[in-house]
């Protein structure tokens, strides 16, 4: 009797687990895998957010590579999968409306970039806010620039390339965030207007007159929150170039690859390197100023540089020679320059004038 009982028991926990594994085989429960699942944020492209139609996000381009830069996937966001099976680690995620290299007109681009952590087991969920992330520019060409300037051409020039911009073209260029030059081509010679630097967002409506005269250049800034719109007259033959309207040094950066033109302030100091300025005699160098809205001002980023060639003007401006002028007022003609030993600057001078 008692071998019948262990046997009967031996035999039932048998069934109950051919029954267990049964159930199991039966629900297949599955075993969690990582993986990423990549939306758009709910709100990016609300109506109230900008005044330009916004494109589809299905046909935005998504790109995911991992952290070795290797590609994981590459197409239009609508035919990604719900979710993209990927093993544990890091990986940037990168979507934007078109493929952007190089200037084109009526391109605005639009992108995100989110880099997601995807731990064993788990899905990560990414979400992107795309924003404008090339700049552009537009032309408002005034009939008196067209009668000054008649057969004149106009270009765009940035690093990546140039787009000729006719004087009844009223399309917007985009650009790739940076510097971006106006120019004037008459005649085989090429003219440099003005070049302006530009952030993602950014969008420029600038005004081109000339006048005879010199008038004030105005700036009306409007921000909505998509882009950032910007609007600016510029009169060529106009502000800069008469010592009346001359730039002060807190304008000079934002006037980098203008020439022959006129900047205000004081001689603060000289002996320039590539860190450090002098701003107490005795100097020793005699081919560099450096200029401040205030005579006394004696930080180095608040000053813009000025490099004296051989010739008169050095003679007379020079504080080896002259360091009574430390501290004076004075008008400069010249070019101005993006960068002369670690500060805005002005090369080229071809006249000055004491206040």
């Amino acid at each position: 009797m008692k071998m019948k009982h262990v046997m009967t028991l031996t035999a039932a926990v048998a069934a109950v687990a051919l029954a267990t594994s049964s159930c199991e085989d039966f629900f297949d429960t599955p075993k969690a895998v990582p993986g990423l699942e990549i939306h758009f944020a709910d709100d990016w492209s609300s109506p109230a957010r900008a005044s330009a139609s916004l494109p589809d996000t299905n046909d935005f381009i998504l790109t995911v590579r991992d952290a070795s830069g290797a590609l994981v996937f590459e197409g239009s966001y609508g035919s990604a999968p719900a979710t993209l099976t990927v093993a544990p680690g890091n990986y940037t995620v990168s979507a934007v409306s078109m493929r952007f290299s190089e200037p084109r007109f009526e391109a605005p681009c639009y992108g995100d970039t989110q880099v997601a952590v995807v731990v064993k087991g788990q899905t990560s969920r990414v979400e992107l806010y795309c924003t404008q992330v090339n700049s552009g520019l537009r032309l408002r060409v005034a009939p008196s620039f067209r009668e000054a300037y008649p057969g004149a051409q106009l270009q765009l020039r940035c690093s990546e390339g140039r787009l000729a911009y006719a004087y009844g073209e009223t399309r917007t260029a985009y650009f790739l965030p940076g510097p971006v030059s106006l120019l004037m081509m008459r005649g085989g010679d090429e003219q440099l207007l003005l070049t302006r630097t530009l952030e993602a967002r950014q969008v420029l409506s600038l005004g081109l007159g000339a006048s005879a005269r010199e008038g004030v250049s105005g700036i009306d800034i409007q921000l909505d929150t998509a882009r950032r719109w910007l609007s600016e007259d510029v009169l060529v033959g106009g502000a800069g170039e008469d010592k009346d309207a001359a730039y002060s040094v807190g304008e000079v950066a934002a006037h980098a690859g203008e020439g022959g033109v006129w900047v205000y302030g004081y001689i603060v100091g000289g002996d320039l390197t590539s860190s450090k300025c002098s701003f107490e005699p005795p100097f020793t160098s005699r081919t560099n100023l450096v200029l401040a809205a205030k005579s006394s001002v004696t930080d180095r980023s608040a000053c813009i540089s000025v490099q004296l060639s051989k010739g008169d003007i050095r003679d007379a401006l020079n504080l080896v020679d002259h360091p009574e002028n430390l501290g004076k007022q004075l008008w400069l003609k010249g070019d101005i320059v993006p960068v002369y030993y670690g500060l805005p600057g002005l090369q080229a001078l071809s006249d000055f004038e004491w206040k």
